[in-house]
């Protein structure tokens, strides 16, 4: 089995500007350039095309799903950690957030949420894991592409790498890691034998 993760392409917020909500981000004119030659990256045909709810993924595969018409697209719960209140910072850009964004990260509690509307770090963990587990029942000659965000990417890593660290660990150890090895707009990474749990490795990481 071979799985592959996926970061979608520039969005209008990668870019600084404005936007309205997290699952209806689109992609910048760059990013739909992006989205197009990736998918003329793919020397092999996917078994299975795998999308999240938000439009940006939506729109970084469609490339990629054109090119292989006859693989089935599933969406499964593989969003981007959507941490901070939507409706609170509905219309702001990422610099405004920023505050805020640090704010969270050092709280050192993975049950705290900002609003009902949100999740906690320990609800991003639980998805990062149910996808594994799902990822282990498929056919082992598998090969699954999965368009996804960054930080749910980086919660799959810290899932495979730290195993038995509790959820507050993990929590502490999330920022340093994501700027130690960041994960550019349409980065990648791939996982094989998902069954064993042979976790990627920082050297496997690649755009």
């Amino acid at each position: 089995m071979i799985v592959t993760l996926i970061r979608h392409a520039e969005s209008t917020g990668n870019a600084g500007m404005a936007t309205v909500g997290p699952s209806v981000i689109e992609l910048t004119e760059n990013g739909v350039s992006q989205a197009e030659e990736l998918a003329n990256t793919w020397t092999e045909s996917p078994t299975l095309i795998v999308i999240s709810p938000y439009l940006r993924t939506k729109l970084t595969a469609q490339p990629t799903i054109e090119r292989f018409p006859q693989v089935p697209v599933e969406e499964w719960p593989v969003q981007e950690f959507t941490y901070l209140d939507p409706v609170r910072w509905r219309g702001t850009t990422m610099a405004e957030r920023l505050p805020a964004v640090e704010s969270f990260w050092k709280s050192g509690d993975p049950a705290y949420r900002d609003s009902s509307a949100t999740e906690c770090f320990s609800d991003l963990l639980r998805r990062a894991e149910g996808l594994l587990g799902r990822l282990a029942k498929l056919p082992a000659n598998s090969r699954v592409l999965i368009f996804t965000h960054g930080q749910f990417m980086q919660a799959v890593r810290l899932t495979l790498l730290m195993p038995k660290e509790t959820d507050a660990a993990k929590l502490n150890t999330f920022r340093a890691f994501d700027n130690e090895y960041p994960l550019s707009n349409c980065a990648f990474f791939s996982l094989t034998d998902v069954c064993n749990s042979v976790a990627w490795r920082p050297d496997d990481a690649s755009s």
